[in-house]
């Protein structure tokens, strides 16, 4: 099964008037949505954009995963476990808050940022959090997330290049940039779904599926296990 998410569907959040724009894929806050409250261990999938010295002030989290993609500017990172960080273009920051930890996020610098961030539910609750930034991931190298049993694989494709989409009991294709052509499983076709910056695709045992950029793109595809099935 395949479920397609438009940028436009996204629920709108954040706060417009102190320079924080939000862009929901999932059920979060006031948007309630049974229908759409998680897919596999993904809780959120948000689009961010602050501007130049705007930011989420300190604020609490547990019991999740928190993995960060910047797109443009520099996101400056606090938490209460003594981490002091600037996360740049092409960095992935990983955040575990297991049994609390609170943080900061902002844009010190003086040009927009814009991040995605995901939250993944762990397997277990509780434990110590911990913290850590990948410089520069490199093309098509998967960052492994034993604690949620889900991998994450960032792909920067050339215009007519294509990309594997794992077939996995469930995938989450995030576009951040350029387009892609998602195949509609029929080999040989050149047929499927056309996907732009900002916009999902939620594979559930979809089977092989390519993704074929028809511009230049950057996309992050979740690879997961059924949590179900991971829980035994």
């Amino acid at each position: 099964m395949i479920r397609i998410q438009r940028a436009g569907e996204r629920y709108p959040g954040g706060d417009p008037s102190a320079g924080i724009e939000t862009r929901h894929a999932l059920s979060f806050g006031p948007h309630y949505d049974p229908d759409n409250l998680r897919f596999g261990a993904l809780l959120a999938c948000n689009e961010e954009r602050l501007a130049p010295g705007a930011g989420f002030d300190e604020h609490p989290h547990s019991h999740t995963e928190i993995v960060t993609w910047v797109v443009e500017g520099e996101l400056t990172h606090h938490d209460t476990a003594g981490h002091t960080t600037v996360v740049r273009p092409g960095d992935l920051q990983r955040l575990s808050s297991a049994g609390g930890v609170r943080h900061v996020e902002r844009n010190d610098a003086d040009v927009p940022l814009v991040f995605v961030q995901m939250w993944l539910a762990p397997l277990s609750p509780g434990g110590e959090p911990s913290y850590e930034v990948v410089r520069e991931v490199g093309d098509g190298v998967p960052y492994e997330l034993p604690r949620a049993d889900a991998r994450l694989h960032v792909h920067r494709p050339a215009a007519g290049g294509s990309v594997a989409v794992p077939a996995a009991d469930l995938a989450y294709v995030h576009v951040v940039r350029g387009t892609v052509r998602l195949d509609d499983g029929s080999p040989g076709t050149g047929s499927g779904e056309e996907l732009a910056a900002g916009d999902a695709a939620r594979l559930t045992d979809a089977g092989d599926r390519t993704l074929v950029a028809t511009a230049d793109a950057e996309v992050l595809i979740w690879e997961m296990r059924d949590w179900r099935k991971a829980l035994g």
